[in-house]
């Protein structure tokens, strides 16, 4: 019968309950009354310690639980009939009914006190529950004691537990040690992995930024074939708009970018040779180079950074595409331009 099973069994008995037939001695000599079915039902270690016969005759039937308070043993008897457990139980005798569940193999109880201990977590036995939570092969409490010490490490290196670890178990010191610079890493590894997104996400909207002002133009900047506008409202579709539209527009004038010493030219061309790699519409496609770009690399091919950049800001416009609404745009007709085109772009304005 499973411990679930007898609980519920014990819950719905109305009749009388038969007489204790065993004992359970404490270190105190605290003797507790106890039923045998009972205590088999609950623990298999308990039915393996009834089946043996006792060394001593004697018509008495006794257990020893030695090595914790009597209370505790006391509040673990009590848990094997009725499986409850209250909260000030818990607070005061967690740590040794962690211990009992784990050498008496009673689950239930081992369950309740590691989310019991993970509550009662301080900077003063942070250290005692993390070696107790190893000794009872209590992984998740384990693993909540790591990362509550290193969160509070400053404090918790200034506790005697931590002292007495130093002196005692250097293997778990440096297994901490080693918890927290893997955390760290993991820490920055995360940040790093946040900025790259970041910068993916803004090349990804870069590159509809262009296409939106060389198809239906923006504030200051548009195609040539575009009337101007005279509304000077700030473009409210894209937060890089501004920034493309001043590189456009100098990009469009400047004298340097011929002999490639112009690092603002180098970066625009950065961004039309990004959106040629992405377009798949090349010969409709309004953006000056796009087809250009294309050609040069059917002819050639491209480098394999180059192609993991394009992998990665096509994977973040994916995913702000399934983020973020879809973006409304009226559908215009779309005319080719070239290279030469480029400088035509004019300085337009509109909604």
């Amino acid at each position: 019968m499973s411990p679930n099973n007898f609980a519920t069994d014990f819950d719905g008995f109305s009749g009388e309950m038969p007489e204790a037939d065993i004992q359970i001695i404490t270190s105190g000599g605290r003797r507790i009354p106890a039923h045998s079915t009972v205590l088999a039902a609950a623990s298999s270690v308990l039915e393996s310690i009834l089946v043996r016969p006792q060394k001593r005759r004697s018509s008495e039937k006794t257990i020893r639980i030695l090595g914790v308070p009597c209370d505790a043993v006391s509040v673990f008897v009590q848990f094997l009939s009725s499986f409850k457990c209250s909260e000030e139980q818990m607070e005061k005798h967690g740590i040794h009914l962690l211990a009992l569940s784990h050498v008496y193999l009673v689950p239930q109880l081992k369950q309740r006190c590691t989310k019991g201990l993970a509550e009662q977590l301080t900077i003063k036995n942070a250290v005692d529950v993390l070696q107790l939570a190893r000794l009872c092969d209590a992984p998740d409490l384990y693993l909540k004691c790591l990362k509550f010490i290193s969160t509070n490490f400053k404090k918790v290196e200034k506790t005697e537990g931590w002292k007495f670890l130093q002196d005692h178990d250097c293997l778990l010191e440096l297994e901490i040690l080693q918890f927290m610079d893997e955390a760290d890493s993991r820490k920055k590894r995360t940040r790093r992995h946040r900025r790259e997104q970041n910068l993916y996400l803004q090349l990804s909207e870069a590159m509809d930024c262009i296409e939106h002002i060389c198809t239906e133009g923006c504030t200051s900047v548009g195609p040539c074939h575009e009337e101007p506008c005279t509304k000077k409202l700030p473009c409210s579709k894209f937060k890089t708009s501004q920034g493309v539209q001043l590189l456009i527009r100098h990009f469009a004038t400047c004298k340097r970018r011929v002999n490639g010493g112009c690092l603002r030219c180098k970066r625009m061309w950065q961004l039309l040779r990004l959106h040629s790699s992405i377009c798949d519409k090349p010969d409709e496609c309004r953006v000056p180079l796009c087809r250009q770009f294309k050609m040069k690399v059917q002819q050639k091919g491209d480098d394999a950074l180059w192609e993991s950049l394009v992998r990665k800001v096509v994977s973040a416009r994916t995913i702000s595409s399934l983020s973020l609404p879809k973006r409304k745009r009226e559908e215009e007709p779309k005319m080719n331009l070239d290279h030469h085109q480029a400088r035509s772009l004019s300085t337009t304005r509109c909604q």
